[in-house]
Order: structure tokens, then sequence, then C-alpha cells
């Protein structure tokens, strides 16, 4: 039996089949290597989307080629043996089709929020996985009910049935939906953002926030504990955000001796000089050097200023080095500063001495 005779026989459709396949082995290859060139030429260009999408388009369309060619061998063996089992073939490769375009879009979104966070340095990271999350659960979403239409499910009865259970839901996981709606206003209202210090003046937390999820935040205190909070504790409490502020203030009170009360004048003033001209002290905000008070044992004058600086370590630098020039100040004026003392007065020396 030569080949042309084996063609001619009923068998022809695995010959059929088979090539079916092997036309999809070829253009499998063949793409992946076209968008591996492609995907290759646009990193070296500035649209973080080109390369996003030629990046993810592969192992989709890889499914997309192997479902069809499966699907349309098994027409050929339907047509040719009747077999009912395989005409349940078609529904589902509409599914798996949706399902590869979905996951399409969903690594699409992923790398291109991967690469806006290596090449934006300015972009929000917690915005941006706010969005991200919320395009990816949208296509996802999507593809579920255009997968559960296609299998011949109801989609208004999907719905309907959704509206009915969420109800349900909705008492049973009261704490779950605050969590996650707390951690949707976060999100929106960006009170702080991954990497931020935080802290409660209402609640004992305090610390480094490392990661916000749609439940829980964490938050890594100074002494390097997980902190997870809910999500619902932020819409309750105050939460200060210091590492947002402008400046930061250095208040103190210095005083000297009343032996030293006639060289107040020229201590404060030049004091007052001394912070206008240092370099880190910001001369646009409030800046007041004043003698405000006769203590018990001392002339006391405060300072009250901003640095330029927010980081918490170089401002106590700053700070110290003030107040170490206030001490040269008071030194250099022929004054001291005041510790507590007693002073005991005698009314009648006399008594004293014929005792």
């Amino acid at each position: 039996m030569d080949f042309d005779q084996l063609l001619t026989q009923n068998n022809v459709y695995v010959f059929q089949a088979f090539l079916v396949i092997f036309v999809a082995l070829v253009a499998d290859l063949f793409q992946k290597k076209i968008f591996g060139t492609l995907a290759k030429k646009a990193e070296r260009t500035q649209n973080k989307w080109d390369d996003a999408l030629l990046l993810s388009i592969p192992r989709p369309l890889s499914a997309i080629i192997w479902v069809t060619g499966i699907a349309f061998a098994s027409e050929i063996i339907h047509k040719a043996t009747g077999a009912v089992i395989l005409e349940a073939l078609p529904p589902l490769r509409d599914a798996v089709i949706i399902a590869a375009l979905a996951g399409l879009l969903v690594l699409t979104i992923q790398q291109a929020e991967e690469n806006y966070l290596k090449t934006d340095k300015e972009i929000d990271p917690t915005t941006l996985d706010a969005l991200s999350k919320l395009a990816r659960i949208s296509v996802v979403i999507t593809a579920v009910l255009m997968i559960l239409q296609t299998l011949g499910f109801s989609i208004s009865g999907v719905l309907a049935f959704g509206g009915v259970g969420g109800i349900a839901v909705g008492f049973a996981a009261k704490d779950l939906l605050s969590n996650f709606f707390g951690g949707l206003f976060i999100y929106l209202d960006r009170p702080f953002a991954v990497g931020d210090w935080v802290r409660s003046p209402d609640r004992e937390m305090e610390g480094i926030v490392e990661k916000i999820g749609w439940r829980v935040t964490l938050i890594r205190t100074f002494d390097k504990r997980p902190l997870y909070i809910p999500n619902s504790v932020f819409s309750q409490v105050a939460v200060e955000n210091p590492s947002r502020m402008l400046s930061r203030r250095i208040k103190e009170t210095i005083g000297i001796r009343y032996s030293d009360a006639d060289k107040m004048e020229m201590i404060t003033s030049q004091t007052k000089e001394m912070l206008k001209n240092h370099p880190e002290i910001n001369t646009e905000n409030t800046l007041m050097v004043n003698f405000n008070s006769f203590a018990p044992s001392s002339l006391d004058f405060f300072i009250y200023t901003f640095t330029k600086t927010k980081d918490w370590e170089k401002y106590h630098t700053v700070k110290q080095d003030i107040l170490l020039n206030i001490l040269k100040i008071v030194e250099q004026n022929g004054a001291e500063v005041a510790f507590p003392t007693s002073t005991i007065h005698l009314a009648n020396q006399d008594i004293l001495e014929n005792s």
C-alpha cells in the first residue's frame, strides 16, 4: 500500500489533524521568535507600554494558537468519527481564548507597572499599585462573566445571585469589607505611602510603612518588629506623617546666671545673628531669639527656628551644632550657663559673731 492509497482511506483525517497540530507548532515557534525580537527593540524606546505589551504577548498567544489548533483538529476528527465528546471543545476553546486575552491584559498591566517603578522615580508607588490592582480585578471579573456566558450560564442569573449573595456576605464579612474599603480609601486619599514614617497620637503605633494591602497595612516599628494594622483602623484614628513635614523645628530654652543680666541683650543678639547666617537654618520660616523668663535660678531666653533638612538624623547633627555655638557665644561674653543654686541671706551678722 503506497502513500496515495493511504490518503484515500478513511484514516485520512488523522493526517489532517496531525498537519493542523504541526502548523500550530510552527506558528507558535514563529510568533515567539518575532515578538522576542520586537520586545528587545522596544526596550530601547522611551514608551513604557510597547515593551510591556510585546513582552506579555507570547504566552497568551501561544495558548490561543494551541487551543485553536487542537479545536480545529478535533473538529476534523469529529466529522470523521462522529464522537459526541468532541462537541464540547468549541465552547471550551472560546473560554480558553477569553482567558488568554484576559491574561494578556493582566500581564501587560503588571509589566507596565514594573517599568514605571524602575524608570519613573517621581511616580507614587502606592497609587500605581492601587491602579494596577483595580485594573487587573476589572479585567478578571469581566473575563469570568464572559466565560460563564460562553459556557451557557445566564449572566443575569449570576448577577442576581451575586446581589442576593452579596447582602449575605456583607453581613457575614463586615470586618473584611471594612478593611477592604479602608485600604481603598488609603489608596485614594494617600495619607501615607510605602516608605513613609507614620505614627498615631491615639494609638501606640509608629514605624515605617512597608506594605499597604487590601486587608492590612504592614508597618515596621523602629525596633524592627512587624506591626500588622487592619485598614479599617485608619478611618478611626488620627495619623501623623512626619515624612511629609516641610522642615524640622528647634525649640530650646537656655538660662544664664542672674549676675550676667547685663550681658543678656548681647547674647540674644549674637545668637539670632548666628542663626540667620547658619547654612542649615531656614530663614524663611519663623526665627525668634528672646529673653522671656525670670526663672528661680536663671534668666531664660529661648530660640525658635526651623532647619532646612527633614531628615531626622541630620536634624540632630544640625541641632547639636546650634547648641554648641550658643555655648560659645555665652562664654565669649563672659557669662555662664546657669544651674540650680541656693543662696542663704543671714538677717543679722552680729548675732553670729557674738554667739
